[in-house]
């Protein structure tokens, strides 16, 4: 699987493939507007283009609306692959514009919605395609065959709660009987903690900062986050969605130094054991005077480090859930899928915070490149 050597310039979105080119356990960062309420009002309501060399919903906004709904569905094998997704994005351009009757008055605010495939609908289209890979599975899983892969991935974000059920009734109902529901998950986001001057990052349920490491510069996410080919891909990125539950009142017994142990940061401030600030990589060679590591070798920061599993980085959108039980909607954005699977994999084998863990949804999607009125979402990969 290729990485991103750079990112598709608007030349290149315009003119690839022939004038037709349509972000373990953990939420990634974003850019966060000046701190005050005002700011964060008119960030909740200013509109996101749904247009582009990429879909909204993984680096646009910049810092992640509060609100999500995933569903994840199965496609008809007798429907044409490419034209739903095309008919989809048509209608998230009314949708997000506001202009569609669909909305019943309400504004859309700063709606996004993310349409991703499946890898038996990328085979489709060409089995040397990125996104063709199934996940495996791995231990401390608890799915359901319902609950495992899937065709469609619709990802609905927004800070107005009441702008999700809206829209995603919208889009379920125009795809109709072409599609079958296998789950759904609704998530929130925690309150939004400093990490430097323009970025931030939610606490979780465990009450930890979530998500400090990611591919937050340009150079970063050209690496790590965006594929740049072959063409029908440019401008995709591979998504992972992991639905786990948390054994929160077990986690709770631990004091809070057990439990900065098994994070390998400070709970109240998220600064690794091994010192500096929230934003510093950790130093996972520091050691106390009688030679012990001050982040403990099955430490969760140490086992998920990119440079320890030999992996990119990912850029993580996570929810906290409440239902069917509490827990997290882990969901991950990278160029490719070994980046996901190698980390679980190197956490699989002595990861502190696996003991709390359990996962019962699993899938992995290829987010379509980004399109716009004269380029179908969706049209790069299925002609």
């Amino acid at each position: 699987m290729r990485r991103a050597d750079q990112y598709p310039s608007r030349r290149a979105f315009l003119g690839a493939a022939g004038a037709v080119v349509a972000a373990g356990l953990t939420a990634g960062c974003e850019s966060h507007p000046a701190q005050s309420s005002q700011a964060d009002a008119l960030a909740s309501t200013t509109p996101v283009s749904p247009t582009g060399p990429w879909q909204a919903g993984i680096t646009l906004p910049q810092q992640a609306q509060p609100n999500l709904l995933a569903v994840v569905a199965d496609v008809g094998a007798a429907v044409p692959a490419g034209g739903l997704p095309a008919e989809l994005g048509e209608s998230v351009r009314t949708l997000a514009a506001g202009t569609d009757a669909r909305l019943l008055g309400i504004s859309p605010g700063d709606l996004t919605v993310t349409i991703g495939v499946g890898p038996r609908l990328v085979r489709t289209a060409s089995p040397a395609l990125p996104g063709t890979a199934e996940l495996p599975e791995f231990s401390r899983e608890r799915i359901a065959p319902q609950a495992r892969g899937g065709d469609l991935l619709i990802q609905v974000c927004a800070s107005d709660a009441l702008v999700i059920p809206i829209v995603a009734a919208a889009l379920l109902n125009q795809a109709g009987d072409r599609i079958q529901e296998r789950w759904r998950q609704s998530g929130r986001r925690g309150s939004s903690i400093p990490v430097d001057q323009s970025r931030t990052a939610p606490r979780n349920l465990l009450g930890f900062i979530d998500g400090i490491v990611g591919p937050h510069t340009s150079a970063e996410g050209q690496r790590d986050l965006w594929l740049a080919g072959p063409a029908p891909v440019a401008g995709g990125t591979i998504a992972v969605l992991r639905r786990t539950e948390l054994d929160l009142s077990r986690f709770a017994t631990l004091s809070v130094a057990d439990q900065e142990a098994v994070f390998g940061r400070r709970r109240a401030t998220g600064i690794p054991l091994s010192g500096g600030t929230i934003a510093s990589d950790p130093d996972l060679g520091a050691k106390t005077p009688d030679g012990r590591y001050l982040i403990p070798a099955d430490a969760h920061i140490r086992r998920a480090h990119s440079t320890v599993v030999g992996v990119g980085l990912m850029l993580r959108r996570s929810y906290s859930i409440d239902e069917p039980a509490p827990g997290l909607l882990f969901i991950s954005f990278q160029n490719d899928l070994t980046t996901f699977t190698n980390t679980l994999t190197h956490m699989d084998n002595s990861d502190a915070l696996l003991q709390f863990t359990t996962t019962t949804a699993s899938a992995t999607f290829l987010i379509l490149p980004g399109f716009d009125g004269q380029h179908p979402l969706g049209a790069t990969l299925f002609h």
